[in-house]
């Protein structure tokens, strides 16, 4: 029989514990949001959050380690190589949970002057909205319909 090793005995089995491992701390998605919108250098995401600059250092480590960034080396005419932050597939995949955030928080924590944004279908302009989707026939499921196994 394979032994099992020791890390995995320590690893939570709940899947939502083990992703706030990774992005449960304070910053974490608001860093993301950033990057998302097209901030991908340290002092620019510094910068626009008002982070502190070694809590920016420690949670973009965290991202690089668990997959969801990866860094880029450039260097500006003059100064010193840099690292530039990116997502990976893992960290575009947090779209549909920053889009759900922004929903929840729209409904549930409103802010007098309305939505900070509105998510549009690029193609037609409608509205969306993020809900579950049914994998066969793509109709909206409830989420009072949603079982979990």
């Amino acid at each position: 029989m394979p032994k099992v090793p020791e890390a995995a005995h320590d690893e939570p089995s709940c899947s939502i514990e083990r992703g706030l491992q990774a992005l449960g701390e304070r910053w974490t998605l608001l860093i993301i949001r950033e990057i998302y919108i097209g901030k991908h250098r340290f002092a620019e995401i510094q910068a626009s959050l008002g982070i502190a600059p070694n809590l920016l250092s420690t949670r973009l480590k965290t991202l690089v380690d668990a997959g969801v960034l990866r860094k880029r080396t450039y260097q500006m005419p003059g100064s010193r190589q840099r690292d530039s932050y990116h997502l990976t597939p893992a960290g575009e995949e947090l779209q549909v949970i920053l889009a759900a955030f922004q929903q929840w928080g729209d409904r549930h924590r409103p802010r007098p002057s309305g939505p900070s944004a509105l998510r549009r279908q690029r193609s037609t302009g409608r509205p969306v909205h993020v809900g579950f989707i049914a994998d066969d026939d793509a109709h909206e499921v409830a989420a009072s319909n949603i079982s979990s196994l």
